[in-house]
């Protein structure tokens, strides 16, 4: 057979490969949107996934060198991946930076917010000489709003809108109010309360939160820490805290809620210190971000892993389910999501290490954040516990919190 057929052969069989895997160009579409735009890459590292083998990239343009942040450049190409080396999936962009090391540390901690305006966390009718009324429904306001001026006045919290209430006399006030970070106008207008003639507006605010989380990692140069994994969210209303100021808190863990299904678990703890060692910047969807105020917390520097070097397989998750000191766990990456609309959900974890189950039932509230580990690396944070499956989890890649403490901190 000539070498011409061969190839021709060959051609076929991977070919006949690939519509095995995706029998239609909608398979196609649907890989292509698995994959984000854009990889971070070492100096000198080749482009490949480890979630997903099955793709090589071809090899990179000349590309550009653009300036980094450093005193080093950054190098950032085009490179076109393909099924099975074949057939072009997308072109990509890569970027060469330095690759990040950070103090890994799993430590609980605690944190205190104050809010940037008065959270809408309940309606309360009033009763008044002519029945029952809600001025704040009536204005339109729903749970989860937050409220950030009343008659040209900033609110930052219950006393403010009080006040205002208080000073309107049954006269319309203006609301200035943000909801799903759309700011809005509403006109309120208080009304009297039939028992003691005090002015009301129907609505129960929170200007305040706290609560306990795991610490996933600090870095030494810049002093910016993370955790948690997702933003510190309202216990009644689901929505995420308005932050004005914050700040972090040492937390020892004095016992374990064990989870099943149906049925999460919790960590309890206490704050043994008033004393901040750490200013919160940003409570952002990804997590909770600041700067330190103290000496760096104990912990293993390690690298951070790029989103495309994870892999499905064996890893281990770092937390402290007594005491302050974090210990190692083994855990199973089941999936991985390169490119989630929900960058909580882009690692699905599964525990697998009987300590951690007998004591936890697996993962439990309060181990938001605890670092995952894989092959030396920090590759991602722990966020959420299936419901119905304690033993079973989300995860976030470490690469997007860095990034998005690495912008908190300015």
């Amino acid at each position: 057979m000539s070498e011409h057929r061969i190839l021709r052969a060959l051609r076929r069989l991977v070919l006949a490969a690939v519509l095995a895997a995706v029998p239609a160009a909608a398979g196609l579409g649907v890989l292509r949107a698995a994959l984000p735009d854009t990889f971070a890459l070492a100096p000198g590292q080749t482009l490949t996934l480890a979630s997903m083998p099955f793709l090589q990239a071809g090899d990179p343009d000349r590309g550009t060198a653009l300036p980094a942040s450093g005193t080093a450049d950054t190098a950032t190409r085009t490179q076109t991946l393909r099924l099975f080396g074949v057939v072009p999936v997308k072109t990509v962009c890569t970027v060469e930076t330095s690759r990040p090391v950070v103090t890994v540390c799993g430590r609980p901690f605690g944190v205190k917010m104050f809010a940037d305006g008065a959270l809408v966390v309940a309606f309360s009718d009033q009763r008044t000489a002519l029945g029952t009324e809600n001025p704040a429904k009536e204005a339109g306001l729903r749970l989860g709003d937050i409220i950030v001026s009343a008659s040209g006045r900033a609110v930052r919290g219950n006393d403010d809108l009080a006040a205002a209430v208080a000073a309107a006399a049954g006269g319309t006030i203006p609301i200035v109010y943000v909801r799903d970070g759309q700011q809005h106008t509403a006109s309120l207008t208080p009304v009297a309360d039939r028992d003691t003639g005090a002015w009301r507006a129907g609505v129960w605010v929170r200007d305040s939160s706290a609560g306990i989380g795991t610490l996933t990692f600090a870095e030494s140069d810049s002093g910016i820490f993370a955790g948690l994994g997702h933003a510190v969210s309202d216990s009644d209303t689901g929505a995420s805290f308005p932050l004005l100021s914050g700040e972090i808190v040492p937390v020892n863990i004095t016992g374990v809620q064990r989870g099943a299904a149906g049925a999460p678990g919790e960590l309890r703890g206490e704050f043994y210190s008033d004393v901040a060692v750490g200013a919160v910047r940003a409570n952002d969807a990804t997590g909770v971000y600041g700067v330190l105020s103290g000496a760096m917390p104990a912990g293993e520097e390690m690298p951070v892993a790029f989103a495309q070097e994870v892999a499905a397989g064996d890893a281990e998750i770092l937390c402290t389910l007594s005491g302050t000191e974090p210990q190692r766990y083994t855990v199973r990456i089941e999936r991985v999501n390169l490119n989630s609309d929900d960058p909580n959900r882009n690692l699905l974890l599964r525990v697998t290490d009987a300590r951690l189950l007998e004591t936890a039932g697996g993962i439990v509230q309060g181990m938001s954040g605890s670092p995952i580990l894989q092959n030396g690396r920090l590759v991602g944070a722990v966020t959420h516990v299936l419901i119905n499956d304690p033993t079973r989890g989300y995860g976030i890649f470490a690469q997007t919190m860095l990034e998005r403490a690495e912008s908190a901190a300015g």
